[in-house]
């Protein structure tokens, strides 16, 4: 940290244990998986909630679809306040989809969350994990990098995955696929 890194931890994925605490107790920016949380494992998130900079839960449900683990319980974590993002985490060895459309579904159907709430997490929840403050959402002064769906709203994130939606992708506000 006195070089100007902040710590990510990799807590809680395989069983409980001691990471999502020590990630709160360091000022971490997140702790990835979040599988398996206690009562005190929530609490201490949503204490770091009301920090300028929180640690994020960073639920990673492609993992746990992979692995056969059980999927994090994201209500519980949004209803005591923390606050979560969704990603995931595509790797040769726990996890083998980069579609952060069919994360965003299992989020909905198998983690409590809303699709809104799942939506939030996916861009705005990811931005603060990353603490970054120019990415993760549609305002003056950010990067401009959006997806266009060819869909009538955003539920279609979570209701019907595997089905493509893409219709256009900016980056840094130009047009680098698709048609508007």
């Amino acid at each position: 940290m006195a070089r100007g890194l902040l710590p990510r931890v990799h807590g809680n994925q395989l069983g409980e244990g001691p990471g999502v605490r020590l990630a709160v107790e360091l000022g971490a920016a997140s702790v990835d998986h979040c599988t398996y949380l206690s009562g005190e494992d929530v609490d201490a998130l949503a204490q770091a909630a009301k920090r300028p900079e929180p640690t994020v839960a960073t639920l990673l449900p492609g993992v746990d679809f992979s692995t056969r683990q059980p999927y994090p319980d994201a209500r519980s974590l949004i209803d005591a306040g923390a606050v979560v993002a969704l990603a995931s985490d595509c790797n040769p060895g726990s996890c083998f989809t980069s579609s952060l459309a069919f994360c965003i579904a299992v989020g909905v159907r198998d983690m409590g969350m809303t699709p809104d709430e799942a939506v939030w997490a996916a861009t705005m929840g990811g931005a603060l994990a990353l603490r970054r403050d120019d990415v993760g959402r549609l305002s003056p002064g950010a990067r401009a990098d959006l997806t266009l769906l060819d869909a009538p709203n955003h539920l279609y994130l979570a209701y019907r995955p595997g089905v493509p939606q893409v219709a256009a992708v900016w980056k840094d506000g130009a047009l680098v696929s698709g048609q508007p």
